[in-house]
């Protein structure tokens, strides 16, 4: 990007430079708190209303690149608003929306800030991998009841970590299980010890979980790596690399399910889970029964109906985040998060294989939305602290790209 930048000299601020430094480091340890939401509000919360505010407040500016993502966020929670005026008992109703409004701007507050500065984005992917870490390793040791009071860790006989839901907890490692494979399969071999201890820790812990959604995205996630790394890279010597490291992960990963198996808890809990069709699925009133009833009210609904009020009909939230969005947002918050949708991975496979530093960044982040609208079809996802984190991710690096491509076009246009 040298050859883009200014050659004017930028005078040295040191005041500026600390508080930037501060920015930075708050900026991380919000990213960090964001695996450890066992009540809310968390601490997490606590932070980033603050953090936010004062950001914004100091001067960071939404640019032409990222005001869409905010317009788009802003507009579907609006139909959240309107969506309280159909319900008769308001409830816990304008405090779901409030929250739903806070992580909408968390998410233009995290492009916002990768798009000043995109040495961010290590910084958040460490903070994140970190916090992956540490709930992991409370979710496995609580699933082991491995110190008194370990159970605190688990629900269901299943691991949640520092979450409130295993069905949270193993999405949430995800995004840091592909930086952790992207640093091991591109990385040097000396930090490999490191990386695939933490690996093995995380991903025992998505195993765990006993989520299918996560299994399915964690699947999935590594596979489209691999693959698009595979394209990315053309030397035959780094594909060797990366086909003998993903096969040796493979086989490692294999031994380390088969292990576990061992234990009499977690094959009977994995046979149970690995069940494709469970109980709560089928039936009159099962999940995909719900599925298309609530699509068929929600077409008698334009304004929707009103959060939480789904659940309260049948006694199970939508599971699904089209018809969530359709339910507690209406029409107006269903078209405007299909368009957020589309347009956040039309930015990803867009820029996705450009030679830049942000590239695999945009990368692990893009794979894991696309997952994530996948497993949105059986589950709700527009309460998950991280997806937001994701989408200011890919809108950051989108702006970023924006910028570049802006600077480059000054550049030749300006006389030699």
């Amino acid at each position: 990007m040298s050859t883009i930048d200014s050659h004017q000299p930028v005078p040295f601020r040191p005041q500026l430079a600390a508080l930037t430094l501060f920015g930075s480091a708050l900026v991380a340890i919000g990213v960090f708190l964001s695996g450890f939401v066992m009540s809310e509000p968390a601490p997490y919360e606590l932070l980033m209303v603050v953090q936010v505010a004062v950001w914004f407040l100091l001067g960071l500016k939404i640019s032409r690149a990222v005001a869409p993502l905010l317009a788009l966020l802003l507009t579907f929670n609006v139909g959240g608003m309107l969506s309280l005026t159909v319900m008769k008992d308001l409830g816990t109703g304008p405090m779901y929306l409030a929250v739903s409004t806070f992580l909408a701007l968390t998410a233009v507050f995290f492009a916002a800030i990768i798009e000043e500065r995109h040495q961010r984005l290590r910084l958040i992917f460490h903070a994140w991998v970190a916090a992956a870490i540490i709930t992991a390793l409370l979710g496995v040791l609580g699933y082991f009841q491995a110190f008194p009071g370990a159970e605190v860790f688990t629900r269901y006989d299943r691991a949640k970590g520092a979450f409130q839901d295993p069905n949270v907890f193993g999405p949430f490692l995800i995004a840091p299980t592909l930086y952790l494979m992207h640093g091991l399969l591109t990385g040097r071999l000396r930090e490999a010890p490191f990386k695939v201890t933490g690996l093995l820790i995380i991903t025992l812990g998505v195993f765990l979980s006993f989520s299918r959604a996560a299994w399915a995205l964690f699947l999935f996630s590594t596979i489209a790596l691999v693959l698009i790394l595979l394209l990315k890279e053309r030397t035959g010597a780094f594909r060797l690399k990366i086909l003998l490291l993903s096969l040796t992960a493979l086989v490692l990963l294999v031994v380390a399910v088969v292990i576990a198996l061992q234990f009499e808890q977690v094959r009977n809990l994995f046979l149970d889970r690995t069940t494709l069709v469970k109980e709560y699925d089928a039936g009159p009133l099962g999940r995909f029964a719900r599925h298309r009833i609530g699509f068929l009210m929600a077409m008698e609904n334009p304004l929707g109906i009103g959060p939480m009020v789904f659940g309260q009909i049948f006694f199970e939230d939508e599971h699904n985040i089209w018809l969530k969005s359709l339910t507690t947002y209406g029409w107006i918050g269903f078209v405007s998060y299909v368009t957020m949708m589309v347009w956040t991975l039309a930015i990803g496979f867009r820029y996705l294989l450009r030679d830049r530093p942000w590239q695999p960044y945009l990368m692990i982040a893009w794979i894991v939305i696309i997952g994530h609208v996948i497993i949105g079809n059986v589950i709700d996802t527009d309460h998950w602290r991280h997806f937001y984190l994701l989408l200011g991710i890919v809108w950051g690096c989108g702006a970023l790209e924006w910028r570049y491509q802006r600077a480059l076009r000054r550049t030749v246009a300006s006389p030699a």
